[in-house]
Parts: C-alpha cells; sequence; structure tokens
C-alpha cells in the first residue's frame, strides 16, 4: 500500500454521557445531629413554654370555661351558658364602664403620642443634659404606679393639694378633683396622659436615630423650614413606630386599674369605673367569679378586635 493512500483513523471511542450531580437527601428521618439540635432546642424553649402553659394557657381556658358558670370561690361551677353574658351587657354600671374606658383611650392616646413625638424630636437635638430629660421623662414607666397615683392625690387634694395651691395663688377658686364627677375622669385622663409619655418617647427616639440624615440636608438646600421638615420627613418616617406605639397604648389604656383603684375606687357615682375595675369588683368584691370570667372575656374580644385591627394596618403599610 502506498504511502500516499488515504489511512483511516481508528473510530473515537463513545461518548460517555454526562455525569448528573445529584445530592441525596434523606426524606425520611432527620441525621443525628438534626436531632441534636432539635433536642436542645426543645430543651430550652421548654421552661418559657412550661411558664406558659401553667400561667398563661391553662388561665385562659379555665376563664373561658368559668363565664358559662355560677361560680362564688365557696361552692362547685353551675352552668348556666350565656347568662353572665347577658347580665353583663345589661348592667348599666358595666355598660358605663365600657363607654369610660373608650372616653379615657379615647384622650390618653392621642394626647401622650403627640406629647412623646415632640419631646422625642426635641431630645434628638443633641440638647445639653439630654441623658438626664431622658431619664426624667422615661422615670414614671418604671415607677410603680401606686407610687405614682399616691403623688398625684396629693396634687389633687382639695384642702393641701399642689395643684390647688397654684389656683390660689393666681386668686382662682380650687376644684375638688376627684370627687367632683365633672373633673374625676379629666384627672384621671392627665395621670394616664402624662405616665404614658416616657416609653412613647424611647420608641420615637429609637425610630429618629434610624432617619437618613441626608433627608433633612436636602430639605435644608430646598430652604424648607424646621415644621416643613418635620410634617414632610420626620412624621411619615415615624409609621411604623407609630402603629406600634398606637396599639401598645391602647392595649395599656384598655388595662388601667392601679390608678383607677387608688385615686378615685370607681367613683364618684361610677363616674371613673373602668372594665378592668369592673372585673376586680365583681371577683373580689361581690365574689361573683363567673360574672368576672365573662367581662374578662368581654375585655379580651374589644383587645383581640384591636390587635387585629392594628395586624390589618400594619400589613398594608409594609
Amino acid at each position: 500500500m502506498s504511502i500516499f493512500e488515504r489511512t483511516e483513523s481508528p473510530p473515537a471511542p463513545p461518548e460517555k454521557p454526562p455525569t448528573v450531580v445529584t445530592t441525596t437527601r434523606k426524606t425520611r428521618g432527620l441525621s443525628p445531629a438534626e436531632r441534636s439540635k432539635r433536642r436542645a432546642g426543645w430543651l430550652m424553649v421548654a421552661p418559657a413554654a412550661l411558664h406558659i402553659g401553667i400561667w398563661t394557657l391553662i388561665p385562659v381556658i379555665a376563664t373561658f370555661y368559668l363565664s358559662f358558670t355560677d361560680y362564688d370561690v365557696f361552692s362547685s361551677p353551675n352552668w348556666i351558658w350565656f347568662d353572665n353574658y347577658v347580665e353583663t351587657f345589661q348592667d348599666p354600671v358595666f355598660v358605663k364602664s365600657i363607654w369610660n374606658t373608650i372616653w379615657y383611650t379615647f384622650w390618653t392616646v392621642p394626647v401622650s403620642m403627640a406629647v412623646a413625638v415632640v419631646v422625642a424630636v426635641a431630645l434628638n437635638q443633641g440638647l445639653r443634659l439630654q441623658r438626664f430629660y431622658r431619664t426624667a421623662f422615661f422615670l414614671p414607666q418604671v415607677t410603680a404606679t401606686v407610687a405614682i397615683a399616691m403623688v398625684w392625690l396629693w396634687i389633687f387634694n382639695p384642702q393641701y393639694g399642689l395643684l390647688n395651691g397654684i389656683l390660689e395663688f393666681f386668686g382662682l377658686p380650687g376644684k375638688a378633683w376627684l370627687v367632683d364627677p365633672d373633673t374625676a375622669m379629666w384627672s384621671v385622663i392627665i395621670v394616664g396622659a402624662w405616665q404614658g409619655i416616657g416609653i412613647k418617647m424611647l420608641i420615637y427616639i429609637a425610630a429618629l436615630q434610624n432617619i437618613d440624615n441626608s433627608l433633612y440636608e436636602a430639605a435644608s438646600l430646598d430652604g424648607a423650614s424646621a415644621v416643613r421638615k418635620f410634617f414632610s420627613i420626620t412624621l411619615p418616617m415615624l409609621k411604623p413606630a407609630t402603629f406600634f406605639v398606637f396599639i401598645i397604648s391602647i392595649i395599656g389604656a384598655f388595662q388601667v386599674f392601679d390608678q383607677i383603684y387608688v385615686l378615685t375606687d370607681g367613683g364618684p357615682a361610677n363616674a371613673t369605673t373602668m372594665m378592668t375595675y369592673e372585673v376586680y369588683r365583681s371577683a373580689f368584691q361581690e365574689f361573683r367569679m363567673g360574672m368576672a370570667a365573662a367581662q374578662s372575656v368581654v375585655l379580651f374580644a374589644f383587645l383581640l378586635v384591636m390587635t387585629l385591627i392594628s395586624r390589618r394596618a400594619t400589613r398594608e403599610e409594609d
């Protein structure tokens, strides 16, 4: 055969199919390490879960059960279905306590929120003695409510109280603030609004520190005034914090009890009685635990509605 003749090259070996790398996972069961982590997690959660189960879940279930019974502590519960709920909404005192609670909430929540925003903005400007002012405004929040109520009880005292002393200094007549039905509720509202400023101010200060300072610099270049910056930048950027503050304020207002108990004892003529105070009165003065449980469920329903509204509003905002 001539060297110029074309020789056929040996056929190429067939290509191997591409290797598919598959990650195998155990679809059944967990690995020993994952099981160990899960056990450790349950062990760490167990104390808190046990605490919630014993001191929250069981009392809640018992409250719902007792609300359908006639129970006076000294005898066994007697099932009476919805009689407690019917009597609750037919009781003029409890109905008045609902309106008093709504009225108290209507004034204390927006007033304390408005003051807290202004104070937070002022204390976020790098003032001298800034830490002192923050501590002074926050101090009522960490002070016992009974102690605060005792101080205000002296302030409102008609004989030697500070408020009447100031009025007399300016030649104005004093009032029996906590005894007069026309002024008792307003006095309680003042105390509630004043005490709630501290925690709201702290939340607003934390939110203010997360606002980008370049927004204010750009507004200054455009000639915006401080008032315009507040309404066009500060308030819109504080919306998430405002939603949170609004909800915790409503829940706190609906649960007010200590200051009512110390200042007015629900009087005069039930002018300052609240839903929580009526629950206390039914349970520990009249020993009608079934009625108190039904009133607690009604209060829980109010708070649940407020929480659902807040979650819906927050979801829409997000």
